[in-house]
């Protein structure tokens, strides 16, 4: 019986939204809860998960098999597919969270992107920045969970871990593959890779 009354509902907020212009692709397949709030002109492809307390403005794609919780996705916002939103994220307008990304505790500013493969936990990113793929910031040290702010028009390079209390001042490139630990300052580049080792004319053992 109680799984027949959650079909009931789920399937009355999916008439609800479809009424109020949300474009579905798979109906059927999308999750809804009774506080879940919805902007114009929105698609929802097929099966996204919407937990309690979000909140969607207008002109938002979400992408198949994503996940979202207790957060705020403004408008002109790009998310997944397979993204994970959870709770006390902002997206803001124009932000786009890509594939395999998940954001926890985290405000995505204006133009932002995390485009595939990252973690970005308890962080502030400016307008403008771009975080590679395979980016993490470690902001849990086993006791205490650390802030990340990257500040505006920043550019992070591919494979890097952020090592929290952190912050990377406006326009300030990290190099790729890097473990950042310290300050960045404004319009400079940081980097932590080693240098390239090559032995000529390398044989490799035989079995």
């Amino acid at each position: 019986m109680k799984q027949l009354n959650l079909q009931k509902l789920q399937n009355k907020l999916r008439i609800k939204f479809l009424k109020s212009g949300v474009k579905m692709l798979g109906p059927e397949t999308i999750y809804f809860s009774k506080d879940t709030k919805i902007g114009r002109n929105v698609i929802i492809e097929p099966y996204v998960v919407i937990g309690a307390k979000v909140k969607i403005g207008n002109n938002v794609l979400i992408k198949s098999f994503s996940h979202l919780e207790n957060c705020k996705v403004e408008n002109r916002v790009n998310i997944g597919p397979y993204a994970r939103i959870r709770p006390g994220s902002i997206l803001k307008e124009g932000s786009k969270v890509g594939n395999f990304v998940e954001i926890k505790k985290s405000i995505i500013g204006k133009k932002s992107k995390v485009n595939h493969l990252s973690y970005i936990g308890d962080s502030e990113i400016g307008k403008s920045v771009n975080i590679g793929a395979g980016t993490i910031t470690c902001n849990y040290d086993g006791v205490k969970k650390s802030k990340t702010k990257i500040r505006d028009n920043v550019f992070i390079g591919s494979n890097s871990s952020l090592v929290a209390p952190l912050i990377i001042e406006e326009g300030a490139v990290v190099g790729a593959g890097s473990v950042i630990t310290k300050k960045v300052r404004k319009k400079s580049l940081a980097l932590t890779r080693t240098s390239q080792t090559e032995v000529k004319n390398y044989k490799r053992k035989n079995k």
